[in-house]
């Protein structure tokens, strides 16, 4: 072999050789490389996820996501906010859990990278709350070319009792698209129960929505939404209602996959809409990440349930009954932004 010809090999050989420590071949019928991350290192930019399953008919997506402490320091790491702007953008309302920023507004930057991207959302931020110095918020994000917030429905559950650690979050929604008189009028509860005091809470949860469903609005539509710390078989009184549904059921919904921790709850008689689409979102796997990665996004996965954009329930229906006697009704306006 003439020696040019065996330089040139060694040379092939060699950038070869180099190439093929810093990549992996994803396929031969692909023939693509995808760049193999380094131990412990941190994405720079959030990969591409596939999308959702496909819309069935005309459908709202309605979720709900505890982003552990999410905070001033998990706000300065740029390729976790823009893993949770592309969650956001894939729903048309996304109840948030565990905001426990205290000089930043977490939920505001969030939103402006979402709609940096084109998207037109909006939020509404509750009240510090918790009996410890450990305080959280409660949020709503919604996509204002597919829903309309209703302002005046913003109120934080009043608890004089004491008898839940994080008062829920209330809100009215209405769809966009078809006429007012036939859009689909939701209100969302947005919930993070105290792990240490679960078994009492969803015992008081029952009544939260007996409140807010008899609020003087006449919405029958409540769905009550969050971070339960239980599955859909231990909800106490609040799994007990009449005609009691849940989109989550045996499916893991925190990031190491062992436990079903959120849900959605509502009533199948009133809130008809429900078409039966739900699932979980798998940031993970969605986005490539090791688990080390997707804990610092949350130890929590993103939930979702799909609505029809028309109002298709039995409105003003008695399927929950009348507000309790008890001390949980609804309570004051909170700051909407």
């Amino acid at each position: 072999m003439p020696r040019g010809t065996t330089s040139t090999l060694l040379l092939a050989l060699i950038v070869g050789g180099l190439l093929l420590s810093r990549y992996r071949i994803e396929g031969l019928e692909k023939l693509g490389m995808v760049l193999r991350e380094q131990a412990g290192q941190r994405p720079t930019a959030a990969p591409a996820a596939p999308p959702l399953p496909a819309q069935v008919g005309p459908v709202v997506r309605i979720a709900s996501f505890n982003i552990q402490v999410f905070g001033e320091q998990k706000a300065s790491k740029t390729w976790v906010m823009q893993v949770l702007a592309d969650v956001v953008r894939r729903f048309d309302v996304v109840a948030i859990q565990e905001v426990r920023a205290q000089q930043t507004d977490v939920v505001g930057q969030l939103v402006a990278m979402v709609n940096a991207a084109g998207g037109r959302y909006n939020y509404v931020l509750g009240p510090r709350l918790g009996r410890t110095s450990s305080k959280e918020q409660y949020a709503f994000v919604y996509n204002t070319l597919s829903i309309e917030l209703d302002a005046s429905s913003v109120y934080t559950v009043d608890d004089p009792d004491d008898l839940l650690h994080r008062e829920p979050l209330v809100a009215g929604f209405r769809v966009r698209g078809p006429v007012p008189e036939q859009a689909f009028t939701f209100t969302l509860v947005n919930i993070h129960t105290d792990p240490d005091e679960v078994a009492t809470e969803v015992n008081v949860l029952d009544d939260v929505v007996r409140a807010v469903r008899n609020d003087g609005r006449g919405e029958d539509d409540v769905i009550l939404l969050g971070d339960l710390n239980a599955d859909h078989r231990h909800l106490g009184e609040l799994g007990r209602m009449p005609d009691v549904q849940v989109a989550i059921r045996d499916i893991a919904t925190n990031t190491r996959g062992n436990k079903e921790y959120d849900n959605l709850v509502f009533s199948a008689q009133a809130t008809r809409e429900f078409s039966g689409g739900a699932g979980v979102f798998d940031v993970q796997n969605q986005y490539r990440l090791s688990l080390e990665q997707a804990l610092e996004v949350s130890d929590h996965l993103p939930i979702w349930g799909e609505f029809t954009i028309q109002e298709g329930g039995s409105a003003g229906g008695p399927s929950w009954g009348p507000a309790p006697a008890g001390p949980v009704a609804s309570g004051p306006l909170v700051p909407v932004r």
